[in-house]
């Protein structure tokens, strides 16, 4: 399994290598960000799934900040975060509202979001901010409610399915011996 993650990861020679990643270089080059094991694949992709829910651009330099206070993989991390997206970020949020709805017990409304195609792009921002801020509490909990839970389940996902990769490969490790 670690193979298959390694084929797709950079190299942390790609870090050194970059101008602009050069000042942090002895934080993000630390052998514990880039060593993959169970345990630090486990919570690079609990670190991404919970960091994937923050508002804004600040999906990534959270999830490496969270990498670099607990130790987990950083690429793996990053890479998790990407499960948010344009497409997915709408669905996701609207679940988080009526996750917080739910855990408040409230009967506060959903507004929609504002028409933006009546306004000029540089209100755009402050526009959706409003929105956002308007919605408050219900979304503020239900984005940590799904934030820890999408968190803790795949990092038993995957701490799971790494026990089951590697119980199979002593299985059949077994089976040779028992067959030569």
């Amino acid at each position: 399994m670690r193979n298959l993650l390694k084929t797709y990861l950079p190299d942390p020679d790609a870090i050194r290598s970059n101008r602009w990643l050069a000042p942090f270089g002895n934080t993000l080059l630390h052998p514990r960000l880039w060593h993959l094991n169970r345990h630090s694949a486990a919570g690079a992709v609990a670190v991404g799934l919970f960091c994937g829910l923050i508002p804004g651009p600040f999906q990534m330099l959270g999830a490496a900040i969270c990498c670099v206070v607990f130790r987990v993989n950083l690429p793996l991390a990053l890479l998790t975060t990407l499960y948010t997206n344009p497409f997915t970020i709408v669905p996701l949020y609207l679940a988080a509202f009526g996750v917080g709805e739910w855990l408040i017990g409230s009967g506060s409304t959903f507004t929609p979001p504002p028409e933006l195609g009546s306004l000029p792009i540089s209100n755009w921002a402050g526009a959706l901010i409003d929105w956002m801020a308007g919605l408050g509490k219900p979304l503020a909990l239900g984005l940590i409610a799904m934030a820890g839970a999408l968190s803790t389940s795949g990092y038993l996902i995957v701490r799971g399915l790494w026990r089951w990769h590697l119980i199979r490969a002593w299985r059949k490790r077994a089976m040779r011996k028992r067959g030569s």
